[in-house]
């Protein structure tokens, strides 16, 4: 009965050693398979990160609609930037619009209207081949228009239309795009936040 109940003791030893061994395995292999999970995050997510930000520009463009959606413009309109944005009255602002056209075009005229709460405030027509380096050829191409509007012009949502037209094509595009404009420096860094 001895030897059997030392065989016991033995057996019961080899578990008890096995109970301490089995949860230290099972945190092991726990850290092993975390391990594996945060490497492949790290090979997946990240990269998608990375690639993200690269088009973060694009996501900040400002949205814009073709004045005609059914129109089949010779210019189409890719994006358009307006830098700074909101724009600060009494000092200068950029509006660019990156846009590709399938034929050349030698020369034109670029239309500018502005609506303040649906009412046309302002006018003016520009040479197109002061906004951009003509003759534009086929393919992209950017127009950039720099103003500075006057420190008096009041704050709040603005509409620009543009209306391009060709010598020899009476339009070539026209788009819509809505902006802001705040009154001078402190207020831009309150809406920017």
């Amino acid at each position: 009965m001895f030897i059997i109940r030392s065989q016991n003791n033995n057996q019961q030893r080899q578990n008890s050693y096995l109970d301490i061994i089995s949860p230290c395995q099972t945190y092991l292999c726990k850290q092993s398979a975390m391990d594996t999970l945060t490497a492949r995050f790290k090979l997946i997510v990240l990269p998608f990160l990375c690639i993200c930000l690269l088009f973060l520009p694009f996501l900040q463009a400002t949205d814009f609609d073709y004045c005609d959606n059914k129109g089949n413009y010779v210019v189409k309109v890719d994006g358009v930037d307006i830098s700074p944005n909101p724009v600060i009255s009494g000092k200068p602002a950029t509006f660019t619009i990156s846009a590709s056209t399938g034929q050349a075009i030698t020369g034109g005229k670029a239309e500018i209207d502005v609506y303040f709460f649906g009412f046309h405030i302002h006018q003016e027509t520009h040479d197109l081949c002061e906004e951009t380096s003509c003759p534009i050829t086929v393919g992209n191409f950017v127009l950039s228009h720099n103003q500075v509007l006057p420190g008096f012009t009041p704050p709040g949502s603005y509409k620009l239309k543009m209306t391009l037209s060709g010598a020899g094509i009476k339009l070539l595009t026209c788009i819509s795009f809505d902006f802001k404009i705040s009154f001078g420096a402190s207020e831009s860094s309150v809406s920017d936040s």
